[in-house]
This record gives structure tokens, sequence and C-alpha cells, in this order.
């Protein structure tokens, strides 16, 4: 059989996630993700468009919005089917909710067309094994955050194609690594964002990021850790019970709305105690009054999103805390490079022409993807591949994965662009 590949979004980019599958011959495509990406001026930029009448069924690998954002697009002039774990589907509505709120001007969808979407979604549990018109869908876990799900279809030829959305490899605090047990696929179409780069020992960053916590409250100082408000927050708090359950810490925004359903959904999550323990000891910030008297406190830790410092509360404490050198604030998520945690991290200003920053600034590397080594040790794990196919990753980094696949793994890869369409004998 020859299988077609079509890149709507993805394809030597991060973000926008959009992978269309189907058979030589087939009307309609299987695709897996429909995600935005943001550009410099930091509007949302969706995949290139197909035709909802021509989609079979759409797979949301997670509910970050590079992988789920764009998907209430197809829901304004039809009800394709929709697959997502339970977990992907309620924190999804979230997070779109949030999207619409902040750039709705810019989108061709609104909360109706969410709507719709959300009544359209079947959902499963991670493991399940599901029918879906003449093939077969196998799900598994991806390690990246609770509920995201690589899957793997398979044709009635006897073909299959796993695709992972992002992964990682490891144990956190909030998920298990990626499952690596008796894959075995004809294609894999997998994620390449640190094809470049290994990451530092988990262990290692959670030590250096605790004794630097330490060291600005025990000087009196005010801790602000600007963090994802899906994942990255919830793994902070978790990590803060465990090593400083004594210390006053405050959580701010999204994070606690998504850290209540994480204790709704504990199959979900790995250390589901810590988080337990977390709310348990740790103060939620449910005002604006709050949020006046925390920055005169000194010793305390907030962990706010947006991450990349982009919105959200810690855009608020920032702005009382950054002219103190007692107080620090720790990124401790990716920093796009237009965003304003990067410029912090590189320049030491929020934006051009700013006031300089007076507050230490710290990085600590707690990504929840694979890096390059794992990516290849993962592909290892395939049985019986023929072909890789690189996306989510720059052109260095997608290339660089790529000839260590080749090298190490034996297994041809290829790269596509954004609009190409691969052909594959199989």
């Amino acid at each position: 059989m020859k299988l077609k590949i079509l890149t709507l979004g993805g394809g030597r980019e991060v973000g926008r996630a959009a992978i269309a599958i189907k058979r030589n011959g087939d009307e309609h495509y299987t695709l897996f993700d429909y995600g935005i990406s943001f550009d410099v001026d930091d509007r949302p930029v969706l995949p290139l468009s197909i035709a909802p009448s021509k989609l079979k069924a759409v797979f949301i690998s997670h509910s970050h919005l590079d992988h789920v954002g764009a998907a209430p697009f197809f829901y304004i002039s039809a009800n394709p089917l929709i697959y997502m774990s339970k977990f992907t589907a309620i924190t999804a509505r979230l997070m779109i909710e949030d999207l619409l709120r902040i750039s709705g001007y810019y989108l061709p969808f609104e909360f109706l067309e969410l709507d719709a979407m959300m009544k359209s979604v079947t959902t499963f549990n991670i493991g399940d094994r599901f029918e879906v018109g003449d093939v077969s869908v196998d799900t598994f876990n991806a390690g990246h955050i609770p509920g995201s799900t690589m899957y793997r279809v398979e044709f009635r030829e006897g073909a299959s194609v796993l695709y992972t959305g992002d992964v990682n490899a490891i144990d956190t605090k909030i998920v298990k690594g990626v499952h690596t047990q008796n894959l075995n696929a004809d294609v894999l179409i997998m994620e390449a964002t640190y094809g470049m780069y290994d990451h530092p020992p988990r262990e290692r960053v959670e030590q250096l990021f605790i004794e630097a916590v330490r060291g600005v409250v025990e000087e009196g100082g005010i801790v602000l850790v600007p963090a994802f408000s899906l994942g990255r927050s919830q793994e902070i708090l978790a990590l803060l019970a465990e090593k400083m359950p004594h210390a006053n810490v405050y959580y701010d925004g999204m994070a606690r709305d998504i850290l209540e359903l994480m204790l709704l959904y504990k199959e979900y999550i790995n250390r589901h105690d810590l988080l337990e323990k977390a709310t348990n000891i740790f103060t939620q910030v449910k005002d604006s009054g709050m949020r006046k008297g925390i920055c005169k406190e000194g010793g305390s830790i907030i962990v706010t999103p947006a991450g990349m410092l982009k919105g959200g509360p810690a855009l608020y404490y920032i702005k009382r805390i950054y002219d103190n050198p007692k107080n620090a604030i720790m990124l401790v998520s990716y920093q796009a490079a237009s965003s304003p945690g990067r410029k912090l991290l590189t320049e030491g200003v929020l934006e051009n022409g700013g006031i300089r920053v007076k507050a230490k600034v710290f990085w600590f590397d707690f990504s929840s993807h694979a890096g390059a080594s794992d990516l290849v040790n993962f592909v290892k794990h395939v049985k019986n591949l023929q072909k890789v196919i690189l996306i989510h990753g720059n052109e260095d980094a997608i290339y660089s994965l790529g000839y260590r696949i080749k090298e190490e793994a034996g297994v041809e890869f290829a790269a596509p662009q954004i609009g190409e369409e691969l052909s594959i004998e199989l």
C-alpha cells in the first residue's frame, strides 16, 4: 500500500502541529493534532487549512495550544469525529477558552465552535484500543503532560503509523515517562523539539532550583516562578511540597484550576500525593487584595502563569518585585525567541526600552520534552520501523536528530516542510 502524509503544520518549525495521513486512493484523511503558534506580535497562526469534509477523524495528542488550539476551526461548518483522552478533553476546553479571551479577535472561530467541538469529542482511557471506520487505534502514554497520548493507527492491510505528539522519556512528579514496551509501526511520526540537545539530569536541576529558592527566601527576598499553567506550575508545586514543605508558597492564575482538575483525575498523575500535599500546605491566591499583600511579604514564593511572561498574574507580580535585588525571578519554562522571558534572560529587560530588572534572574531546564539521545533510544524501541518522519522542531534540530537516527538506529528519515505531502510505499 502507498501512504500519503500531508504536513499542515509543524514542518521544520516548533508549534502548530498538524499532520494528515491517508492511503493512496482514499478520499478521507486521518488528522493528528491541529494547533497554533504565535507570530512576533503574539498573534495566533493556524496550520494550513483542510476541508472538514475530507477528515475521517481528528486525534488530539494533548491540550497544549500548539496541538489543539486551532481544532474548533473545523466546527464552523462541520462536525468531524474528534478523539482525546479524558484529561485532555477537560483541560483543552480551559486552554482554548483562555485563548479566545486573550486572542479571540484574531481567530476565525468563537466560543460557539468550541462548544460544538467539545460535544463531538469521544474520550478514552490511555491504553485503550478502539476502531474508527476501517482502522484500529491503539493509545499509549506519551509522558509529556497528564493525558498526553501517542496514537498507533493500523490499516486493514496491516500497515501502521505511530504518532508521538510531544514525548518525554523520564518520570516527573506529575507524569510517568513515555510508553516504550512492545511498540511496532511501519512509520513513526515524531517530534524533534530538542533534536540537538540532551537535558541535564532532572535530579540535578531540581537540586539547583531548590538551593536557589532557599538562598533567596533565607535572605528575605520574594521568589517569583513564572510557569506554564498546564503541567509546569503543578510540577514546581509538587517539588516544593516535597523539598520545602514549610515554605510560604502561593499559587495563582489558571494554575489553580488545573491543579484542582489533576486531583480529580488522579489516574493521570504520577505523584498525586505531592499535589494533594501542595493543596493542603500552600495558599491559593483568590483576589487582587491577596496579590498586593504577598508583594509586601518577604520570604515568600509565588508560582503562577504565564511561563514566558506574556501575561497572566506573573506580570502583576514582576512589576512589583523587579527593582529589589533581594528578589528573584526563576524561569522554569521554555522561552520563545520573541517572548518577554527570553528578553529578560538575554537583555535584563522585559521589553525594548524597558526598565532594567534589578531582581536576580535564573533559568532552570524543567523541560517536558525528550532530549536528543532519548528520542534516538525511543526510535530503537519501535520494531519493524521503515521510516521516521520528523516534525515539531527547527531545521537544525530535525536534521541533527535525523542523521543520528539513520546512523545509530539504521532507519531513514524525512523532514517535510509546511504544505509538503510525502508518499511512502509500504
